[in-house]
Parts: structure tokens; C-alpha cells; sequence
């Protein structure tokens, strides 16, 4: 095999690399095949740590771009396996500015609508976990495994649980964290669910609660507020025939009343934001945003469940970016190319709940409302006793027949 390019002259870089060379059997530290993953033509990419730490130097470099461009041409999604620890030092800086060519080569695949699934190892630091694998469609990340940009030997603090795979999901970074021996399986699912293309609509959910329509405003609220009402869970459940969620805002926030992920329903796939019945914290609706925004540059239609009192109006949620996250889910839908499917399950409180409903598609269920704010916030605004609430109610025309009469939804599921 023939020696790697040695910029730098540096000395015993040509023997280390032989040794690696004898020790895995492999002409570099990264290799790339193409083979079938759940029935999904697939490009995997697979680091090998035991090749100088899973280094990039300049032919690691050109192996990475040969391997995401040959699955742009042929429209192949692409797996990468991740055990690395950065750049190779004895290249300086041109192993660094290997970086910017996969960076480039990754987004030129995003443009071309492939999907990108990154598995994090151990470990996984350093730049090619910032320049490819944090930049993923999906991030799985191994249990155990080191994850962090800066590696062991050169940050602050040696061990800590942010520099985890388990850290990385907490913080809402990566999307999953699983035993080595459930990937296989994982990346099967995954592979079928970015793959699904269609350009028809999302079909709108069956009601799963209350038939009847509230006699009046307060009543509508009352059902919307139920303890028995079912939530998106119940919903996900009897829509899909399998899904798979994705976690976290990719920028250190986690909601756990926003649902998101892809999942399968008569044979193809769709995606979906659904709001679990608690007011929407920042980082739910950037996940939102994050989900829809992929669903569209992949060709999946989406299915939206709305369901919330209204954004979260606490101190945090305004030091995290309400309103820019809010904004960021408004842009994803009107955005999107592809149909957005929405169904109000349960409260549908103002602009907390607006930004996911997609425009000229979104229906109702009897056991819920839609209104610019709720009642008693409403009262609140308008400087009214509490006593007035239910009057507000009806004057709101929240209710899903008042909805449909004025022209605000196309129809009560």
C-alpha cells in the first residue's frame, strides 16, 4: 500500500501509518461501501479507530468526498459509522481543512435531498463530529460512547456527563442513545422512514374522543381541558402502524410535550410534530422546525397535532428564545413544499398553537377548540372580572362548528 501524503515532512508519520496499515488491515482510517440495509440501497462510511484514532488527514479526506458524492450521484442515503478522534496532527493544517470539504460535500447532499444517518462511537470527538456527524438527519448515538468536540486529553474537564452519548441526548443533541447491538435494527427503521417519498397528503387523523359538539363556548374548553381526553400518544399510536421519535432542538434544549419524528401508515411515510397538551417550551418548537424543515427537503408530507394551552410565557422560555423559535416553526410551514396536514386534538391556544397549523389544511375534533388566546387570559387582556370567562368563551367562536361556519377550518374529523 502506498505511503500517505506527508505534507509536512514529519518524521515516523510514514511508519505509523504503515503499522496502522498491517494492524487493520485497511489503506486508511476510513472506508466506504455500498450494500443494502433494510431493503434501502445504502453508501456506508465506517471509521476505524484503530487506524491513528480514526484520524482525517488529506487521503481520509478524499475518501470521505469520493464516498458522499458517489451517493449523491446514484441517490443513495448514506450511514456513517463515527469512531474518531479529530484531525490528524502530523498534517497540520491541511488535515484540518479536510473539514471544510466534508462539511461542503454534506451540504451539497442535503441540497440533493439524500438522507444522512450518523452512528456516534466511542469515541466520537473533535471536528468530524462538528463537520459531519452533528449535522446528520438522524444522529444515533452507542451507550457509553465519548462524544464531545473537544477530545479527552485536551479539555477543561476529563470526564463529565455532558461528554457522553447520554449527555448529548439529555441536552437534546443527538436523537437516540442505544446498546451496539440494537443499531443494526435502528438504522433498518430509520433507512425505510427517510427514504418514503410521496407527494400525497397526510391522511387526517380519526377523532379519538368525544363526539359530540359542545353546546356552548365554556363547554368547549371544559372538553378541550378534560382529564379523559386522548393526547397525541394516543394518537400516534392509532395512526401509525410503526414510528420512530427524534429528541432535542440540536442546540442543548429538550421538550417533552413535543412529539416529533417520521413514522410508517399504509405503506409510506409520514412525518410529524405533535404538541402533547402542555404550553410549548423553545426548544419543542425548534424541534418542530427541525423536523418539518427535513420532511421537506426529503419529500415526506406532515402531519401536525396541535394541542397546547400556549407557548410557554415564563422567564426561561424568554431567555431560551420564544419567539424566535416560534417564528422558526411559522417559516418551516409556509416554507414547505410538500403538504402539511394539521388536526387540533385539545386546546388550540393562540400563536403558540397557530405556528403549526398547515395553512388551508388543518381540521378539528369535536372535543377541542381554536381561539387567539384562552378565556381567562383573554379576560385578563381585556381587564374583565372572572366572572365574564364563560361569556368570553362564546364570544370567541372557538368551537369546532363555530370554526367551520366561519371558514377558519375545513372540518371536523
Amino acid at each position: 500500500m502506498p505511503s500517505p501524503p506527508d505534507p509536512l515532512g514529519w518524521a515516523g508519520y510514514a511508519e505509523a501509518h504503515r503499522r496502522a496499515r498491517d494492524l487493520t488491515g485497511k489503506p486508511e482510517s476510513v472506508t466506504y461501501e455500498r450494500t443494502v440495509i433494510g431493503g434501502v440501497d445504502t453508501m456506508v462510511v465506517e471509521f476505524d479507530f484503530r487506524f491513528l484514532g480514526g484520524s482525517v488527514g488529506t487521503a481520509t479526506g478524499d475518501r470521505l468526498v469520493t464516498a458522499f458524492s458517489s451517493a449523491r450521484s446514484a441517490g443513495i442515503p448514506v450511514v456513517s459509522l463515527v469512531a474518531t478522534g479529530g484531525s490528524r496532527m502530523q498534517e497540520g493544517l491541511f488535515s484540518l481543512k479536510q473539514l471544510q470539504r466534508v462539511a461542503h460535500e454534506c451540504q451539497l447532499n442535503r441540497e440533493a435531498g439524500i438522507p444522512h444517518i450518523a452512528v456516534l462511537r466511542d469515541p466520537t470527538t473533535g471536528g468530524v463530529w462538528a463537520s459531519l456527524g452533528a449535522g446528520a438527519d438522524v444522529i444515533i448515538g452507542v451507550s457509553g460512547a465519548q462524544v464531545a468536540f473537544g477530545g479527552r486529553r485536551v479539555r477543561v474537564e476529563a470526564d463529565h456527563a455532558a461528554f457522553t452519548a447520554e449527555g448529548q441526548f439529555a441536552a437534546g443533541l443527538i436523537d437516540t442513545v442505544m446498546a451496539p447491538q440494537d443499531v443494526p435494527a435502528a438504522l433498518a427503521t430509520w433507512l425505510v422512514l427517510l427514504t418514503g417519498t410521496s407527494t400525497e397528503p397526510a391522511d387526517v387523523p380519526k377523532s379519538l374522543g368525544g363526539q359530540e359538539l359542545p353546546a356552548n363556548g365554556w363547554t368547549a374548553v371544559e372538553q378541550a381541558r378534560g382529564p379523559d381526553r386522548p393526547h397525541a400518544p394516543a394518537y400516534l399510536e392509532s395512526y401509525f402502524d410503526s414510528y420512530a421519535l427524534v429528541g432535542g432542538d440540536r442546540v442543548g434544549g429538550v421538550d417533552p410535550g413535543m412529539l416529533c419524528g417520521i413514522g410508517r401508515r399504509a405503506g409510506r411515510s409520514v412525518a410529524f410534530a405533535a404538541q402533547a397538551g402542555t404550553a410549548t417550551r423553545p426548544a419543542g418548537y425548534r424541534t418542530a422546525a427541525r423536523v418539518i424543515t427535513m420532511a421537506d427537503r426529503l419529500g415526506i408530507p406532515v402531519l401536525t397535532l396541535v394541542d397546547t394551552p400556549g407557548a410557554a410565557n415564563d422567564s426561561t422560555a424568554e431567555a431560551a428564545g420564544l419567539a424566535a423559535a416560534i417564528s422558526a416553526v411559522f417559516a418551516a410551514v409556509a416554507a414547505a413544499r410538500i403538504p402539511v396536514t394539521t388536526l387540533v386534538i385539545g386546546e388550540g391556544g393562540s400563536g403558540g398553537a397557530l405556528a403549526l397549523a398547515g395553512a388551508g389544511r388543518t381540521w378539528i375534533t369535536p372535543d377541542s377548540y381554536f381561539s387567539v388566546i384562552g378565556p381567562s387570559a383573554a379576560a385578563a387582556i381585556l381587564k374583565l372580572p372572572p366572572e365574564s370567562v364563560p361569556r368570553l368563551a362564546d364570544q370567541l367562536h372557538l368551537r369546532p362548528q363555530d370554526l367551520l361556519r366561519l371558514g377558519l377550518v375545513d372540518g371536523i374529523a
